[in-house]
């Protein structure tokens, strides 16, 4: 009698789990996944309230007439009497006058020895002229405060401004004077005046005239430091012989007296006419260059 042979049972298939590894990473992952994805909502809402900056203000002219008088009030002007009604905004018309003629007869008697007469000719004028609203003025009739007699009160500039230059070596006092517009001149006894420019060059950019007739910048000279020696260098290193002899000056640009101007205004709002002077500095501000107020003093009421 045959016997069957003895089944043999099947290896076990792997089951495939989850373990408390598996479950503290998976955890961990959607934690960190959550942080990041509420730091990306966080950071976007920041964006979208944040203050948009201050639009960048228009340049502007700020233009003075300083004058005045030491015992006067910064809140007086000179009082103006005008024959005419004062008009807010005067305006030139179109049309144009007639023609008007004034004749005038004069007599002079001469008595030297004998009598003798002498008859002036007529005087004729024709005017044609646009006629529109007159302007006016009027005024507290007070006594300005400032220096300088006449004007509506306060210091010129070129009085009241004190600028110090970085105190660094010439080749950045140099850059400076360059980046700032500003011209140097030296006015010799025998009356040259010479100019250069573009200090920072190897040799600067020289022009000479003999009188300064019909230069209309702001000029400034120095009143001590090391930076008078400096633009003495300056003249030397343009070809200009003994620049220690003559006057050395600082002339700046339109553009420039305006910068200056807004940043004396904008250091404490306050009107020009109430400033006795103004302390600024040079700074670096990224590949160039500002001025800041570093100081400020004001006129007594």
């Amino acid at each position: 009698m045959s016997q069957a042979p003895p089944t043999v049972d099947a290896p076990p298939q792997p089951v495939m789990g989850t373990t408390q590894y598996d479950k503290a990473s998976a955890g961990m992952i959607a934690a960190v996944a959550g942080l990041l994805g509420l730091t990306a909502l966080l950071v976007a809402v920041w964006f979208t309230n944040r203050i948009p900056a201050p639009p960048e203000p228009v340049p502007f002219e700020i233009v003075e007439m300083p004058g005045g008088f030491e015992d006067g009030s910064p809140d007086e002007t000179i009082e103006l009497e005008s024959p005419e009604e004062e008009v807010p905004d005067p305006a030139i018309a179109e049309s144009v006058e007639e023609e008007t003629q004034i004749q005038e007869m004069l007599e002079t008697i001469v008595e030297l020895s004998d009598s003798a007469s002498q008859e002036v000719e007529t005087i004729k004028s024709d005017q044609s002229a646009n006629s529109g609203q007159v302007g006016s003025a009027s005024g507290t009739g007070g006594r300005p405060l400032g220096m300088g007699g006449g004007g509506k009160g306060g210091i010129g500039r070129e009085q009241r401004w004190r600028i110090k230059f970085d105190d660094g070596d010439l080749e950045t006092y140099a850059k400076q004077l360059d980046f700032f517009n500003i011209e140097l001149g030296a006015l010799f006894k025998d009356g040259r005046l010479v100019f250069i420019k573009e200090m920072s060059k190897p040799r600067p950019a020289q022009r000479v005239v003999q009188t300064g007739k019909g230069e209309d910048r702001l000029y400034m000279t120095w009143r001590g430091g090391s930076r008078k020696k400096a633009d003495a260098s300056l003249f030397k290193k343009s070809g200009v012989a003994n620049p220690e002899t003559a006057m050395l000056m600082h002339f700046y640009a339109s553009e420039t007296e305006q910068l200056l101007a807004r940043t004396e205004v904008a250091y404490r709002n306050r009107k020009s006419t109430e400033i006795r002077s103004t302390y600024f500095a040079v700074r670096k501000d990224g590949p160039g260059y500002k001025f800041v107020v570093t100081s400020q003093s004001y006129l007594s009421r």
